[in-house]
């Protein structure tokens, strides 16, 4: 990871235009190649980024940032207060809570429970950026990504957002579509996985528990 701290201007063209003018801030560049612009503010979400895979170039005052979709993203630096990089290997990614892992589990088991005709094809999908809780195979053969928490929020939808854009640069599964999977889903995150294309479900987790596994049993 390299992380500078500076004075810099902030120029995104893509969908649409984006201009911040020059001031105090964070930017990340990550391993993987994604770039963020922070502020000492807004809890975790950047002002601007750009997700991998990117092609980045550095002229010493400005980085240029470019993706397969057209969209630039110029960071023009001026005074530089910090400046480091640091390699930190493999994390070994978010572990679930109990109730949250027995979620997916059961839902796994049951995946008509999230739509009918559903079925699964795979418990932890990898892509690049971390597994996707689910992937099925809908009644019209189409391919469905199925994220699932407890609780159902922003990050939640965003990080489904981004498996989403991996999973349909695979021509074996795409078209793929999101469905965000939770036992309660929070207005904001409605709002933006509508926005986004991506469906929500509401699950009752004690129902869920009570219906039988398909799977035999020795007991």
């Amino acid at each position: 990871m390299r992380i500078v701290i500076a004075q810099c201007t902030v120029d995104y063209e893509g969908r649409l235009n984006a201009h911040l003018p020059l001031a105090t801030r964070l930017v990340m560049v990550k391993a993987d190649g994604c770039v963020a612009v922070h502020a000492d503010g807004g809890a975790y979400k950047p002002l601007n980024w750009m997700n991998a895979p990117n092609h980045l170039i550095d002229d010493g005052q400005r980085w240029v940032v470019t993706n397969p979709k057209g969209e630039t993203l110029t960071i023009t630096f001026g005074e530089i207060f910090f400046e480091t990089a640091m390699e930190l290997g493999d994390d070994p990614g978010l572990q679930k809570d109990g109730v949250e892992a027995d979620l997916q589990r059961l839902l796994a088991d049951h995946p008509e429970e999230i739509e009918e005709g559903l079925e699964l094809i795979r418990r932890e999908y990898p892509t690049p950026i971390g597994p996707v809780d689910l992937l099925c195979r809908a009644d019209d053969d189409g391919t469905v990504a199925i994220e699932v928490k407890r609780r159902g929020e922003i990050d939640g939808v965003e990080q489904l957002t981004r498996y989403l854009d991996f999973l349909n640069r695979d021509d074996r599964l795409a078209p793929v579509r999101g469905i965000f999977v939770a036992q309660v889903v929070k207005p904001q995150a409605r709002v933006l996985a509508e926005d986004r294309g991506i469906t929500w479900v509401e699950i009752d987790y004690d129902r869920l528990r009570g219906i039988d596994s398909p799977h035999l049993r020795l007991f």
